[in-house]
């Protein structure tokens, strides 16, 4: 005689098929993003798209709902506003129309999906969480703690309290170190340049020019008449 399933078996089981397309359509999703960020995009990108999609997908957002094209899609954009994708003074760079192009979706459909991705999981511009390794030291938002009500910058903190600082999680790394590895930048000089003319040795330096005295009346000369 088989076993009559209860109310909550039949949820259960309704679970297990549920999490069993929803990590089939993970699978889809980082199958298209992988070769996108090989091909488009950098070893950095896909790290952070690998964790983003792993992420939507323990915020139990409906990943088996909409083309996967349309997910990966969002999931690009929405990284790539936190780090400048579309900024052509960076690198990586591409426009979010050509992003869309890529994945055969329309632009609408890709910013729809990367709002409703950055709504999901919070995301801002210069967000430290989903910012490349690359541009964590130039990031102002990684370094910035409140302190006494008072917001301060812990590059300029002593060495030991960043130390502990990145003991405890709250920084990747020392800026102190990274300062130190930095090259000189340049400082600008006060000192007043001389601007020297060609030498004697030119050929073709122009021979100088005489004053000759004006001889033609001046204003004071005709106010004398």
């Amino acid at each position: 005689m088989k076993k009559k399933k209860t109310k909550k078996s039949q949820i259960d089981l309704q679970k297990v098929r549920l999490n069993a397309q929803l990590e089939k359509s993970v699978d889809t999703i980082l199958n298209l993003l992988e070769p996108f960020c090989a091909k488009y995009l950098n070893e950095e990108y896909w790290a952070l798209c690998h964790d983003m999609t792993i992420e939507i997908y323990d915020s139990g957002a409906p990943l088996d709902q909409g083309k996967p094209e349309s997910w990966a899609s969002g999931i690009v954009h929405a990284i790539g506003m936190v780090n400048f994708l579309d900024d052509p003074s960076f690198s990586p760079y591409m426009k979010s129309s050509q992003i869309a192009d890529v994945f055969g979706v329309s632009q609408n459909t890709m910013l729809s999906k990367s709002k409703q991705i950055r709504d999901e999981l919070d995301i801002f511009p210069m967000d430290p969480e989903w910012c490349l390794d690359s541009l964590l030291a130039d990031n102002p938002l990684v370094w910035m703690f409140e302190v006494d009500g008072m917001i301060v910058d812990i590059r300029d903190a002593p060495r030991e309290v960043q130390e502990q600082a990145c003991k405890d999680g709250l920084i990747p790394f020392i800026p102190a170190d990274f300062r130190q590895e930095e090259k000189p930048r340049h400082k600008k000089e006060n000192k007043i340049k001389i601007i020297e003319f060609p030498s004697g040795k030119n050929k073709n330096k122009p021979e100088p020019v005489s004053e000759q005295k004006d001889t033609n009346p001046t204003l004071f000369d005709k106010s004398k008449d």
